[in-house]
């Protein structure tokens, strides 16, 4: 089996081309948009298991996942 070479701009452009004829822009903005929540979510649930603090979104770090001092 083969490897996919794509080594220069033109076939990075077709490829494209293709997607946007195949499936619609607005089809390719929503994955866009799930890829992008699946990878948040994901941040977010590893955070909490390698220990480093949550943030909110106005930049406060969420106290209650904070380890305590005899974890």
């Amino acid at each position: 089996m083969t490897a996919l070479m794509i080594d220069s701009p033109w076939a990075v452009g077709m490829i494209v081309v293709v997607a946007l004829l195949l499936f619609g822009g607005t089809r390719l903005a929503g994955l866009g948009k799930s890829a992008g929540r699946a990878i948040k979510e994901f941040k977010e649930e590893t955070s909490g298991v390698l220990g480093t603090p949550q943030v909110d979104q106005s930049g406060r770090i969420d106290q209650a996942a904070q380890p305590g001092p005899d974890s």
